[in-house]
């Protein structure tokens, strides 16, 4: 703060307010002699009076020796406890508290408070305000003799006085009060200041730095903390309960309340003295802690650090407070079905700036933008484009959605679709847009999960940690833990034909892009996505997802309904959107569609109602052209294909011509015998593709063909399983072990 220090010895300048005429006091009933005289000066206090008069007569010699700070100095020496985040345009969209010591608003401009308080201030403070020059000696005489006479002390600062005090520290009183000294500077710094500004400068500081009540510094802290409403729209009650507490900030509530009363009869106003309680009232029953902004408290916390800041973001304040109110409408909706937490997040498909984000709408402090949760069927889209990519399938390529048994080194893993049932030979286009579990699973075996894994960390998906066999095959089904915010600009990538780029909550130059995906397959995932045709099988022709503009959408739905997903992208814009419970809680029957969907569908609506949406162009070195299926599983169809990988007939391969393979046991896997199930009964069933013509060898022992599965009774230790040819020669090998019943105790109980 700027800070008034004038010296300590005395010079010429005399006070204007001197040479004013004084009003004639109101005459007293007589008094009784006896209280009289011992109410008179007594010796000890005659000392004190001419004290008093004393500096009542040295006031016309005051001068100063430092010039006053300007308004504007003080202006910019004004901190607010909370600092301001700003929207792309500039627009005010979040406060946050940087500053614990006390609570302070931006600087309020005379013009924006309610004049009702100056009023209310002046009658309450300082009745002469308008007259004097900083020091009101008629005040001065009757607070000196008041002091000496009576037994209620009185006070005769000025606002002016005070509010020097305010701006310097050093004339701050201590326990027992001011000294002799402080009152002489106290005095010099209001006529300085008195001098310098004018009285409306004067009353703007003086509101904008005294404390009203506990932390609430400032008037602009004081009508939001006590009344929720700016300084401009205090009414008359209201600014009497303001004005009452400058007297005493810590004073009960009754007596501010009682203070109130008189000082609003003293105003002559229309309030009644029960309606000025009932103000007091209200406003003292109100949280200190005020919301002024709070549509984005994860950004605010992000970006701003020192008090009385102002960090321009990327965000749009109107697009902000309307994903928050639907997102938050849903939620509502979902509560009969334990649904309680949910974020939001849009990122512009060109620069990577955010748009909007709703960390949390549910009223937890999680950031759910950033807090990390299974992504369920979100992860499909980027395993089906490496997979047309690598060119191990088409769009047309017909996958099997039958049940299948998975052998891994750690069991059996039994992928199932979302509603327990099976849809026989579908293209990849249906398994990716009808969110078809087994064909993805089929699909990871083919590319490989070390690959796929590889693929999502150069997405940016760092929070999958872990090596990839942790993961195993069920992370084409988003067995990983992923973020939204990384979720959506993985989903941004896509939208920008396989660029990649980080989203940003500040404004920045344009950033240096890499491709991490082929344009070719991000394009044909792209159109897969966007075709509700294609997702049909599983959602229906109308659903939340069926946008009336080009848009590109998948649902995900993690294990046990814990996680809800839904995102997507139109020309401009990606939009994610998750909803679900925080603390781990299930939600009830809560699909992706009618989760997070309706969210999604909502925004992205809101995003176009002026700017259209066309579908990407075609990139180089993509073909469409029209293909059948032979057997008939899906109708003709005009497909995209990559360049080279174009066929008009997709025909189902028949056994005979697939490789042959074991199934299962898998390689280096172990085998538990159930302890509850009698030796003589236990069974390990072998299993081989394309075992035409082929023979079990167990150990160096022929078993027998390996046409159908062959039924082994497991012995414990290490086994080698091989198909041979009608030669003799091994065409498949695995190796695994078989524990027995102790063992396998022994490991449960480890």
């Amino acid at each position: 703060m700027a800070r008034l220090r004038g010296v300590r010895s005395p010079a010429l300048y005399c006070a204007p307010a001197l040479a004013a005429p004084t009003r004639t006091p109101a005459p007293t009933p007589a008094l009784n002699p006896a209280r009289s005289a011992a109410r008179g000066p007594g010796p000890g206090r005659r000392p004190l009076l001419a004290g008093a008069v004393a500096l009542l007569a040295s006031l016309c010699a005051i001068a100063s020796a430092v010039a006053a700070p300007t308004l504007a100095e003080v202006q910019a020496a004004f901190r607010a406890s909370d600092s301001t985040l700003l929207d792309r345009h500039g627009v005010p969209i979040q406060s946050l508290r940087v500053d614990m010591a006390a609570r302070r608003l931006p600087w309020v401009r005379l013009d924006d408070i309610s004049p009702a308080l100056g009023v209310a201030v002046m009658q309450a403070e300082d009745q002469r305000f308008m007259q004097h020059d900083g020091v009101d000696l008629e005040a001065l005489g009757k607070a000196a003799w008041d002091n000496l006479f009576r037994r209620r002390p009185r006070g005769a600062s000025t606002i002016t006085m005070q509010l020097a005090a305010q701006l310097d520290p050093a004339l701050q009183p201590a326990a027992a009060g001011r000294s002799w000294a402080q009152k002489w500077d106290q005095l010099k710094a209001a006529k300085e200041l008195d001098q310098a500004w004018t009285k409306p400068q004067i009353m703007e500081a003086y509101l904008n730095l005294v404390t009203f009540r506990g932390e609430l510094q400032g008037i602009g802290a004081a009508a939001r903390g006590l009344f929720g409403k700016a300084p401009s729209g205090l009414n008359v009650a209201e600014s009497a309960v303001l004005a009452s507490l400058l007297r005493g900030p810590s004073a009960a509530p009754r007596l501010v309340a009682r203070r109130a009363c008189a000082l609003a009869r003293e105003l002559k106003a229309h309030a009644s003295c029960a309606s000025v309680e009932a103000t007091a009232a209200s406003a003292f029953a109100r949280s200190a802690a005020m919301a002024v902004l709070a549509p984005a408290p994860q950004v605010a916390q992000q970006l701003l650090a020192a008090p009385s800041q102002q960090v321009r973001s990327t965000l749009d304040a109107n697009l902000q407070r309307y994903a928050q109110a639907a997102l938050r409408q849903q939620i509502m909706s979902l509560r009969e079905r334990n649904v309680k937490d949910g974020a939001l997040v849009v990122l512009d498909n060109a620069s990577g700036e955010i748009l909007a984000y709703v960390g949390n709408a549910g009223g937890s402090e999680v950031d759910g933008v950033a807090a990390l949760r299974q992504a369920g069927s979100t992860l499909k889209p980027f395993l089906y484009e490496l997979a047309l990519e690598r060119k191990q399938l088409t769009a047309a390529s017909l996958l099997d959605d039958t049940a299948v048994d998975i052998s891994t080194a750690s069991g059996l893993y039994i992928p199932q679709n979302y509603d327990k049932e099976f849809k026989g030979y579908v293209s990849a286009r249906t398994s990716l847009a009808s969110s078809l579990n087994v064909p993805a699973v089929r699909t990871l075996m083919m590319v490989g999960l070390d690959r796929f894994y590889g693929r999502l960390r150069e997405l940016g998906l760092d929070s999958l940690a872990e090596a990839a066999d942790y993961y195993g095959y069920s992370l084409a089904l988003g067995s990983a833990d992923v973020s939204l915010l990384d979720l959506a600009n993985a989903y941004r990538t896509l939208a920008g034909g396989g660029m990649q780029g980080t989203p940003s909550l500040l404004p920045r130059a344009p950033e240096t892009r890499r491709r991490v995906l082929d344009a070719r397959a991000a394009f044909i995932i792209g159109d897969i996505l966007s075709d509700r045709a294609a997702r049909s099988v599983t959602f229906g022709l109308k659903n939340e997802l069926a946008t009336t503009f080009w848009a590109a959408v998948k649902t995900g739905t993690s294990k046990d309904m814990r996680d809800n997903w839904c995102l997507g992208y139109s020309e401009r814009y990606t939009v994610g959107v998750w909803v679900g419970n925080f603390d781990g809680g299930s939600m009830w029957d809560v699909s992706g569609v009618t989760g997070a969907a309706p969210v999604w569908r909502d925004v992205m609506d809101y995003l176009h109602q002026h700017v259209p949406s066309r579908a990407p162009a075609a990139p180089l070195g993509v073909v469409r052209r029209d293909v059948t299926w032979q057997p008939a599983f899906e109708p003709p169809r005009a497909e995209w294909f990559i360049a080279g990988t174009e066929s008009a007939e997709v025909a189902l391969l028949q056994d005979a011509r697939r490789a042959p393979r074991i199934l299962y046991p898998a390689d280096a896997s172990i085998i538990a015998v159930d302890p509850d199930i009698p030796d003589a009964r236990q069974r390990v069933f072998f299993q081989a593709q394309a075992g035409q013509g082929l023979q079990w060898q167990l150990d160096g022992a022929t078993l027998g063909p390996a046409t159908a599965s062959y039924a082994w009774r497991p012995e414990p230790g290490q086994h080698a399983l091989i198909l041979l040819d009608a030669t003799g020669a091994a065409v498949a090998t695995t190796r695994f072990q078989v524990r027995g019943a102790s063992t396998a105790a022994q490991g449960d109980q480890l």
